[in-house]
């Protein structure tokens, strides 16, 4: 058997998914790397912001309604870090069933209705990140 020359594998793009219900953290993670990027899941917005710390995303897809921190803190906290260490912060897709006034105050750069369109979602994702879809 012969070796296989190495070399530096660039890990694709990380988008950080934030959602307490698994079925659909898993469904996003699916969908994420369909579309060429490595997911990063978390069920919780304080699990979120101690992974993107650790390994900043290029998106953010969060639920609003979670236990522990909520992704409206989340957001803040994760803005806050941004400002911290001299980041743009990453655009942030909001997925929710809630609809009112406190999704606006968030100014997420997106809000995508749950139950959500993978379609709808996809073209979000693409515009967000500045790439044809």
């Amino acid at each position: 058997m012969r070796n296989k020359p190495t070399r530096d594998i660039k890990e694709p793009p990380i988008i950080l998914i934030v959602d307490d219900e698994i079925s659909i953290a898993e469904t996003l993670a699916e969908f994420v790397m369909e579309l060429g990027y490595t997911p990063l899941v978390a069920y919780n917005g304080q699990q979120a912001l101690a992974q993107a710390l650790e390994r900043w995303p290029i998106l953010v897809m969060t639920d609003l309604m979670m236990p522990l921190m909520n992704g409206a803190a989340f957001i803040q906290a994760l803005r806050v870090e941004a400002k911290k260490r001299k980041k743009a912060p990453p655009p942030i897709i909001l997925l929710s069933a809630v609809h009112n006034q406190t999704l606006a105050d968030i100014h997420p750069d997106a809000i995508v209705p749950k139950p959500f369109d993978l379609d709808h979602l996809e073209q979000v994702v693409y515009r967000l990140l500045g790439e044809a879809s």
